[in-house]
């Protein structure tokens, strides 16, 4: 079992910033490559941002693509989701999730183990 506690969310207006963190324990940290997804009221959940288990390696929504930043710690268990410039379209909760096996990096289906989320809200 892995557990994942996300921090970090909050209210920013429109071109802010926040960092999210998602803390781990149990498994092995590194053993999993991670990613970050989001859910608006209403609206199914969407992948944001993913990195594998190196952190070599880094995948982003289009939506998100130069505003975002996904980066891990392994030796603090952490996985880390930098956002700048904010749009009120990102308000949403945010999930952590992490995954042992390849594949679809972009696919909720695709991922063993969940936080229970973040709330973002960004006012225009």
């Amino acid at each position: 079992q892995v557990q994942l506690v996300e921090s970090g969310g909050g209210l920013v207006q429109a071109g802010g910033s926040l960092r999210l963190s998602c803390v781990a324990s149990g498994r092995t940290f590194s053993n999993y490559a991670l990613g970050w997804f989001r859910q608006a009221p209403g609206k199914e959940r969407e992948f944001v941002a993913a990195i594998n288990r190196s952190g070599g390696s880094t995948y982003y929504a289009d939506s998100v693509k130069g505003r975002f930043t996904i980066s891990r710690d392994n030796a603090k268990n952490t996985v880390y989701l930098q956002m700048n410039s904010l749009k009120p379209e990102d308000t949403a909760v945010y999930y952590c999730a992490a995954r042992s096996s390849s594949g679809r990096y972009y696919s909720p289906d695709n991922y063993d183990y969940w936080g229970q989320g973040t709330q973002v809200t960004v006012s225009s």
